[in-house]
């Protein structure tokens, strides 16, 4: 176990039990509903294998199933190593140097009713290019972590899409890595899942990296949707833009987001922003957003960071009415606007095709 000096995550394991025992009250777990975690915040969990995870549109890309391996840094959260702990193999995606791959890689991951745990490894090599999508659907619950790992100068979209069932629980721990020049665009989408709790977070090797942040979240009654970010700018001459959107509908309906910058003495050039807006469709729904900013050099480019959270226009949904435009129509309207310039900043067309559909199913009460 190593500790950390800095305010950066303190603790970096590969064993659950050298984390502390959580209890709820903590600052990293004070809004997730651990009773409904199906036992993987508490380790009481029986991890039944790992999760199936398939492959398809490779191009010159290579999936393979490989031994699990501790040739990497530990995990900061208690329920990622746990995962890691009850993993028996790693699921590998590797992109090679100087490659550009033009159709999405798609990579399905079903639970089938069980709990599961499982580790991703994304790997593209310098100068490649990929958009990689990871489709997460079926029933049961994951205790899972994804690494991504990209190579100086590469560009890559990876697209984390949670369809799960109504009873589905997901923790996970996406974590990338960003070496001289390179680019990610991380998207996380999550409309199923009674419990969904995912921690993005960004680490550059070298400067000149750009990390795009960006989620898109509906919450129906009952469901619980948490997103928690950490980017962490270690090195010179970096950017990161962090944009999440969410909207909350129903009685029980929550939505989290926390978004945590760290700007280092030494990550002189950093130009960072963050931006959070929630949407309350109806009475019972609650949407907590937290974004922390904290600076430790004045020799930047620019830094900030904004949080709204407001109700359902009615004055926009009356004029569209008064135009002759049914309520079911003009809801769907208004919610198009809301999403819309996400979709644009996503701009994966089989994602935002596939997000509004969604949107619209969830506003006709489908």
């Amino acid at each position: 176990m190593t500790i950390a000096l800095d305010h950066a995550p303190s603790v970096f394991a590969f064993s659950a039990n050298e984390f502390p025992e959580i209890n709820g009250r903590e600052e990293e777990w004070r809004f997730t509903p651990i009773k409904r975690s199906a036992g993987l915040v508490s380790g009481e969990a029986k991890i039944a294998g790992d999760i199936q995870v398939s492959a398809a549109e490779l191009g010159g890309a290579k999936f393979e199933i490989v031994a699990k391996s501790d040739q990497r840094k530990g995990f900061t959260d208690r329920v990622a190593a746990f995962g890691f702990e009850h993993t028996t193999q790693v699921a590998s995606l590797t992109i090679p140097n100087n490659v550009e791959i033009a159709e999405p890689i798609q990579l399905d991951l079903r639970a089938d009713g069980k709990t599961v745990a499982g580790q991703i490894d994304i790997n593209i090599g310098h100068q490649a290019r990929a958009t990689v999508i990871m489709n997460y659907s079926g029933s049961g619950a994951f205790a899972g972590n994804v690494d991504i790992n990209v190579g100086a100068g590469a560009n890559l979209v990876v697209v984390s899409y949670q369809d799960w069932a109504n009873d589905a629980v997901q923790l996970s721990h996406h974590r990338i890595s960003l070496a001289k020049d390179a680019s990610v665009k991380h998207v996380v989408v999550t409309l199923g899942g009674n419990l969904v709790r995912i921690l993005p977070s960004v680490n550059y090797q070298a400067s000149g990296g750009a990390a795009e942040l960006i989620g898109l979240y509906f919450a129906a009654a009952g469901q619980h949707a948490e997103h928690r970010l950490f980017v962490d700018h270690s090195v010179d001459n970096c950017r990161s833009n962090v944009v999440y959107k969410g909207a909350v509908d129903g009685q029980g309906a929550h939505t989290v987001w926390i978004g945590d910058v760290l700007i280092r003495a030494n990550a002189i050039g950093t130009d960072t922003y963050e931006i959070n807006r929630n949407l309350i469709l109806s009475d019972g729904g609650r949407a907590d957003s937290v974004p922390n900013l904290e600076i430790e050099t004045g020799e930047i480019i620019g830094a900030g960071h904004a949080s709204t959270t407001g109700r359902f226009d009615d004055e926009q949904l009356f004029y569209l009415m008064s135009r002759g435009i049914s309520e079911d129509e003009a809801r769907k309207l208004v919610m198009r606007g809301f999403f819309e310039d996400l979709l644009t900043l996503i701009n994966v067309p089989s994602i935002n095709e596939r997000v509004r559909a969604a949107i619209e199913d969830r506003i006709a009460g489908v």
